[in-house]
């Protein structure tokens, strides 16, 4: 068998694999906690809707993977963030307004690979500059513009990529007009919390979802200048999925706007920190909205 035959082939069981996955709606997931949540939200909504069997294909790795799965139709859908969409996607420069990158993202999604790109979530996953909230109170500290006065006598901790990032350091001390008590203090990702818990730092740059905020008493500042770009939760829909199984519309529409950020750090402190079950947390969620929306 030559290569091109040996090429054929393969394609050819990809697609008999792709086009064997009938009567059921795929709903994948990245490889992390907050991706897990979502998807089980997702699966368990459609559960209370459709006849059809829901398959679950979580922890497939990154953005790109996701994309690819879709295009193929191994999945029919996952949740992506807005500011990933446009950066790793679409390779576009992040737009600082939530409602235009929104719109971009959906226009060029819809044009270039016939996906629908469904009503936010609720939430923004973006970085986020996070204090312990004796300090914001004693302070009067809520929005990162409060900041600057008080700079000289607090100590930043941050991961290595926020250093390099686009929308990472650099920017944030010029866009604010931060100067800090000396340069942040680089550390894992992991070391963040654990370095303001105990005061080694007063300051970090987490993620707005983190599930330890809450738990230790954190206050996100507002970003009052819009410098982080948005990464608003979006559910990415395979076109022709939707127009098969027109419940994953209804499905995802009595989602739109339903998880805040307060809701979500929660659910992945829950996730993260007390170890339960993903499925179990989506479950509660769930729940709680159909009290709150009967």
């Amino acid at each position: 068998m030559d290569r091109r035959a040996f090429i054929s082939g393969l394609l050819a069981l990809s697609l008999a694999g792709c086009n064997s996955r009938k009567n059921q709606i795929s709903v994948g997931t990245k490889n992390f906690t907050e991706q897990l949540i979502l998807g089980e939200i997702l699966a368990q909504s459609l559960e209370q809707l459709s006849p059809t069997p829901i398959e679950r294909r979580f922890y497939l790795a990154g953005t790109y993977i996701c994309q690819q799965a879709l295009l193929a139709g191994r999945i029919d859908m996952y949740v992506e963030y807005t500011g990933t969409a446009l950066g790793a996607i679409l390779k576009q420069h992040p737009n600082a307004n939530h409602e235009q990158a929104l719109q971009r993202v959906t226009e060029e999604y819809r044009s270039r690979f016939d996906l629908r790109v469904m009503p936010p979530l609720g939430f923004n996953n973006s970085f986020a500059i996070i204090m312990r909230g004796d300090d914001a109170r004693r302070l009067q500290v809520q929005t990162i513009s409060q900041l600057a006065p008080h700079a000289p006598q607090l100590r930043l901790g941050v991961g290595y990529e926020f250093l390099e990032r686009q929308d990472g350091y650099t920017g944030l001390a010029r866009t604010y007009g931060l100067k800090f008590q000396d340069a942040p203090r680089v550390m894992d990702l992991g070391l963040l919390y654990r370095a303001i818990q105990s005061k080694r730092v007063d300051l970090i740059a987490g993620s707005n979802t983190d599930g330890l905020i809450a738990a230790l008493d954190l206050v996100v500042l507002l970003d009052d200048r819009d410098y982080f770009p948005p990464y608003d939760a979006v559910p990415i829909v395979r076109s022709a999925a939707l127009n098969t199984y027109p419940e994953i519309g209804v499905a995802l529409q009595r989602l739109a706007g339903k998880i805040s950020a307060t809701e979500m750090r929660q659910m992945n402190y829950a996730a993260d920190v007390q170890k339960q079950d993903v499925s179990v947390i989506a479950k509660q969620f769930l729940a709680r909205q159909r009290k709150t929306n009967p």
